[in-house]
């Protein structure tokens, strides 16, 4: 098999692999030999795969991710797509990487970037809710003034019942 046909039938056989986020599902795919000065786009699809797994396992069971956590899962596969499509891009030819290829990288790194964004907000939010709760609890409760037994008691926060007593 000649190197240029090798080449096409490692980039095919990659391509017909991606699943979700660009990820590379297919063992004979990753079995093969990569074409030389071509192993880079191997490693870093594997570790796309990894980081990938990584977030469905935080997601398991049908739980809620928890958003820290969500966020800096999300922080290293957005870092891992930057370098993927950024290598692909510069190797493109030499590697043989077809364009749908490369393109359907490109859509998924950018969804995860909005994912990553939100999921970032979502944790800041929670940060700072959390600040302001130790904050209040700081100050003598959640009610924020307190009289002198850390109730709203002498504050004259203490509605009056209405009706018959």
């Amino acid at each position: 098999m000649s190197l240029p046909v090798r080449r096409m039938s490692l980039a095919m056989s990659i391509a017909t692999g991606i699943v979700s986020l660009g990820v590379m599902a297919s063992a004979p795919a990753l079995a093969q030999t990569p074409p030389p000065g071509c192993e880079k786009m191997q490693t870093l699809l594997l570790q796309r795969k990894s980081l990938v797994d990584g977030i469905q396992k935080l997601s398991k069971g049908g739980k809620k991710m928890d958003a820290r956590a969500a966020c800096g899962a999300f922080g290293k596969l957005v870092s891992n797509g930057a370098e993927t499509v950024k290598w692909m891009e510069a190797n493109k030819a030499w590697c043989q990487i077809p364009e749908n290829f490369l393109g359907g990288l490109k859509s998924d790194h950018e969804k995860a970037i909005g994912i990553r964004g939100q999921a970032c907000k979502v944790a800041a939010q929670i940060q700072q809710m959390e600040k302001r709760a130790r904050a209040q609890a700081a100050q003598g409760g959640a009610g924020g003034g307190g009289g002198p037994l850390g109730g709203p008691g002498l504050t004259g926060q203490r509605s009056i019942p209405a009706g018959a007593l």
